[in-house]
């Protein structure tokens, strides 16, 4: 049985041949891709992510291994915080890069991810990593109360009041924050006056902080195409003007650091 709930009634679902269904009748038809549209008319209504372009971009960047010292941490943390059997849910996959690793250390696992974007949901049932992937919002999650036994958000929106529904009592919250260094280099060759991450207080209400472990490293992004998929994963891309865009468009090549804080949680 799916950890999955019903987004109409909140009744459990189950997969039947191809789709989704509840006790009260609902259908959820699985995509050819293998995710299924969990999103509600509360949840529809708000911005739906990356589209199909910068998710394939950010795909592509992702698998270039570039974030690849984030998903050895965070797959460490996650193997030495999972019990024998461990429901985990990646709350904002995006195109799956990590859950895809966590699948692949934590093999006992049930792994899910939710998203808001559909397109990145599809990309992610795309790699057929074991998981199952549902187009819902963190804010709405279509998630029974205490079914999760890990939970992971990497620069996704926090939900504080879903994380802590969805997750048993004692389940661990693994988050990834931009430190306050990071991606300086690049916001200096865009801006003409760039500002540092503000990082906040880690005390979050219903969760007892275990821990950090500081990630940082340096990329050399040897192409203006690499350059403009980092700079599209960030939220700046959306706030950024025409000239700093041109101003980015002209770059051919950039050393730039990586400082992230991995955060470990577990729920009260």
């Amino acid at each position: 049985m799916s950890i999955f709930i019903c987004p109409v009634c909140g009744k459990k679902l189950g997969i039947s041949g191809k789709s989704y269904i509840c006790g009260g009748g609902h259908c959820f038809d699985i995509a050819k891709s293998g995710y299924v549209n969990l999103l509600t008319k509360a949840s529809s209504s708000e911005v739906h992510g990356d589209n199909k372009l910068m998710l394939r971009a950010r795909r592509d960047f992702l698998e270039k291994g570039y974030y690849s010292p984030l998903r050895d941490a965070l797959c460490r943390s996650a193997a030495a915080l999972a019990g024998e059997e461990c429901v985990l849910l990646d709350a904002g996959c995006g195109e799956g890069y990590y859950t895809a690793g966590l699948a692949e250390v934590l093999k006992n696992a049930e792994i899910y991810g939710v998203d808001i974007s559909k397109a990145a949901a599809e990309l992610a049932a795309k790699r057929r990593c074991g998981a199952e992937f549902a187009a819902a919002s963190v804010f709405h999650l279509p998630v029974g109360n205490d079914s999760c036994d890990m939970l992971t958000t990497l620069f996704a929106p926090y939900a504080g009041a879903e994380f802590q529904r969805v997750l048993r009592p004692g389940g661990f919250m693994l988050m990834a924050i931009p430190a306050e260094n990071h991606l300086w280099e690049l916001k200096m060759a865009v801006y003409d006056t760039p500002y540092r991450n503000q990082v906040s207080d880690y005390a979050l209400d219903g969760f007892e902080f275990i821990g950090e472990e500081k990630l940082e490293w340096t990329m050399l992004l040897s192409s203006n195409e690499d350059i403009c998929s980092l700079f599209a994963m960030t939220p700046y891309y959306y706030r950024t003007g025409r000239r700093e865009l041109e101003r980015l468009g002209g770059i051919a090549q950039l050393e730039v650091q990586a400082d992230i804080r991995l955060l470990s949680y577990r729920r009260r």
